[in-house]
């Protein structure tokens, strides 16, 4: 297992591996419930729920392509002109702010203005060519669903020999791990977004304000809330720059407004996440820096999941 979760990030299969377990866990769910609702035969209700979690993906894509397309394909360009733009609202800080405020700046804070835009500036760059693997990684992504929605329809296995029985161990440890952290943080994420969408999209423009990137920002915050922790912080971060660009009473209230969601996320994470796994705020945030210096922004999405996973196995072998 340790070798395969290695090969997975090695070889940036992440999003592959969390479809495959999405997939297995959503149709083990609707299995039951199919079965009660329709008085199905013993084996009908698995296939037909497979079936059903395969489709719905590509049913959606259909009816919202027409729409989202450019938002799908152009993702990798549209973030790159967000970074660029949040460099230039950097270099432009000393006008964005009031002139008592930003004459209370010291000097140097120029010299690390230019340092957060040259930075800002190198990763859009660096997002210049990652379409094909933009488009790449949702193809790994339906492929892993299919992968997880055939092993969950299949048959189970009486009798297993010795290795068998060992991976079906550690893969029912991991999938359990999965359905406690992902799905629980996907909720998270998307009650976050859903908050977020309502103060972009309709109390702001109330105010007679807008911010640019409304869309790509309303996406990077449903992907940065999969990230426990350092996702809020991110979402922080690049909501209140990019409200600064507007004016700065724009920028407070993002900054508020943010604040205030994520206080209420960070209750449910403890309450959920931490309560379930037993995980510290000092152990997550431990792992999840150690995974993003190694494995770059995939780590951080994988860290949670794999230390819980760890920790779930070394508790079964009653060694913590």
């Amino acid at each position: 297992m340790a070798a395969a979760l290695l090969l997975i990030m090695w070889q940036g299969l992440l999003p592959g591996l969390l479809c495959v377990c999405l997939g297995f866990v959503a149709t083990r769910w609707l299995s039951p419930h199919l079965g009660r609702l329709m008085r199905m035969r013993d084996g009908a209700a698995p296939q037909l729920a497979a079936t059903l979690v395969a489709l719905l993906p590509l049913v959606l894509a259909a009816l919202a392509l027409p729409r989202t397309r450019g938002l799908i394909i152009d993702a990798p360009g549209q973030y790159r002109e967000l970074l660029a733009f949040m460099a230039s609202t950097v270099l432009e800080l000393r006008d964005k702010l009031p002139p008592d405020i930003a004459s209370q700046l010291p000097e140097g804070a120029a010299d690390i203005q230019r340092a957060i835009a040259n930075y800002l500036a190198s990763k859009a760059g660096t997002l210049a060519t990652t379409g094909r693997a933009w488009l790449g990684g949702l193809l790994f992504a339906f492929v892993g669903l299919l992968v997880g929605v055939l092993a969950a329809a299949r048959p189970p296995v009486r009798h297993l020999k010795p290795l068998a029985a060992q991976l079906h161990e550690r893969v029912r440890h991991f999938g359990e791990t999965f359905r406690q952290i992902v799905v629980a943080q996907f909720w998270i994420a998307l009650f976050n977004t859903s908050l977020t969408a309502i103060f972009l999209l309709v109390l702001l423009p109330l105010w007679d304000s807008r911010l640019p990137y409304t869309m790509a920002l309303i996406l990077l915050t449903f992907v940065a809330g999969l990230v426990p922790i350092v996702g809020n912080l991110i979402c922080n971060g690049v909501l209140t720059l990019v409200g600064l660009s507007v004016s700065p009473g724009v920028a407070l209230a993002c900054l508020v407004f943010l604040v205030g969601i994520h206080k209420a996320e960070y209750f449910i994470n403890a309450k959920v996440i931490g309560h379930r796994t037993h995980m510290g705020v000092w152990e997550l945030l431990s792992v999840m820096f150690v995974m993003e210096a190694v494995f770059g922004p995939a780590g951080l999405v994988a860290a949670p999941l794999f230390y819980a996973y760890l920790k779930q196995e070394l508790q079964a072998g009653g060694w913590v």
